[in-house]
This record gives C-alpha cells, sequence and structure tokens, in this order.
C-alpha cells in the first residue's frame, strides 16, 4: 500500500499547477519522492517504536534488529510525518526550493497515503474497532467473536476521502505557503481523535490517564501544531 501510494502520488502532485512552477515533474519528482519514502519508513518504524511500544523498549534494545524489522508490523502515521517532513526538509534545502510551497504541492496527495494505508489496515484485519452492535459491525480473525467497528473504513474515509477532496478544493486558492500543510493537519488531528473514539487501544497501552489512548493524544499535538503553524507563517506572510 505504501510502494502503491507514493506511484499515486507522483501523478497527483503532477498533475498540480504549481508543480510547473516549482519544476517538479520527471526526475526531481521521482528523486523527492524516493527521499520522502525512506522518510516515511524509518520514521514510521521509529515513531511505532517510541509511542507504541514504550512499555517493551527494554526488548528492542536486547534485541535491537527488531526496531527495523517492518515485516513484523508496527508503523506510526505521526513518526512517518515527521519523517517526511525531515527528508523533505533536507530534499529542499539541498536544491534550493521553497520549503513551505514545495510542501503545499505534495501534501495534497497525501490522505491517498492515509486512504490506501487504512484499507491495507482491514484487508489485514488489524487495527479494529471496539466492540459494538451497530448493523455494520464485523467479527474480524483474531479479535475474538464477538463483532466491532470497522474503524479502519471510518478513518480511511475521513482521513482519505473527506481530507482529499478539502485539500483539493483549496490547492489553487490564493493563500499562504505552508496553509495548505496547516489545514492537513487540523483535518487529520480532528478525524483521527474522532475516530480513536470507534478503534480498539493498543493492548499494550490501553486508554492513557484513564481519558484518551495514545492515538488521541498525539492527534492532540497534532491539532496544536497545526494551530501555531498556521499563526506563524499567517504571521510571517503580513
Amino acid at each position: 500500500m505504501y510502494a502503491l501510494s507514493f506511484v499515486l502520488s507522483y501523478f497527483i502532485i503532477s498533475r498540480q499547477k504549481r508543480a510547473s512552477h516549482l519544476g517538479f515533474h520527471g526526475e526531481r519528482l521521482q528523486e523527492f519522492l524516493f527521499y520522502s519514502f525512506i522518510g516515511l519508513l524509518v520514521g514510521a518504524r521509529l515513531g511505532y517504536v517510541i509511542f507504541y511500544q514504550y512499555p517493551n523498549f527494554t526488548d528492542f534494545l536486547r534485541n535491537p534488529l527488531e526496531i527495523i524489522a517492518v515485516w513484523h508490523g508496527g508503523m506510526s502515521f505521526h513518526g512517518g510525518l515527521a519523517g517526511c517532513v525531515l527528508a523533505g526538509i533536507f530534499f529542499c534545502r539541498s536544491r534550493k526550493l521553497p520549503f513551505w510551497e514545495v510542501a503545499d504541492l505534495v501534501i495534497v496527495a497525501a490522505p491517498v497515503g492515509l486512504f490506501l494505508g487504512r484499507v491495507g489496515n482491514f484487508i489485514n484485519g488489524e487495527l479494529y474497532g471496539r466492540i459494538t452492535d451497530v448493523p455494520w459491525a464485523m467479527i474480524f480473525p483474531g479479535a475474538g467473536p464477538m463483532p466491532r467497528h470497522p474503524s479502519q473504513l471510518y478513518e480511511a474515509g475521513l482521513e482519505g476521502i473527506v481530507l482529499f477532496l478539502i485539500l483539493w478544493n483549496l490547492k489553487d486558492r490564493p493563500m499562504f505557503p505552508g496553509a495548505l500543510i496547516c489545514v492537513f493537519l487540523l483535518g487529520y488531528g480532528s478525524f483521527r481523535f474522532f475516530v480513536e473514539f470507534f478503534r480498539e487501544p493498543d493492548p499494550q497501552l490501553g486508554i492513557l490517564m484513564s481519558i484518551f489512548s495514545m492515538g488521541q493524544l498525539l492527534s492532540i499535538v497534532t491539532v496544536l501544531f497545526g494551530l501555531l503553524l498556521f499563526v506563524y507563517l499567517r504571521r510571517k506572510k503580513s
């Protein structure tokens, strides 16, 4: 799903008007996506180990090769986002490109990866929802006999389809550089926070502070960062 999302992202990015302005096509775009792919894999895996496996961190220290064992599962979106941002900053600085304009260009394609990732979670029967009696509840292999929310599809719809439509509708409107990044952070954080109420918490963590899941805490940070970034970039533009 990661590989497919980057292939589709190539076409979504290259079809935007600002792609020609920035020269983001052909080899330059392919090179950028390669850097982003590496940043995503490294960041997503390290984010999972740090944020979601800290109770078992000593196990990773005893067997450090397990940290890079992505085939054993466990990837964090928030970590992947951080990895992509760092890779993007390095790429833009080394090529003397305006980072915020590039970020606005490529972030439009991010919901496509989110959609495909959640569909992959659904197909794999992982990251399922909480027990429920709604008519569309499903029984997931390995999750016991009780029907559960297909929360992966909730996330695919909100974080993928809805967020993509919002960004695609805004991409050609006159806004300050970095505005679409702020919209993405606010939209993703809000949608993820909401869906976490229907998603089964990670068994090694449960509900933290008897209130929120780890996903919700990270989503709160995402929304707050998006708000602060919006204020900072808007003032900077003014």
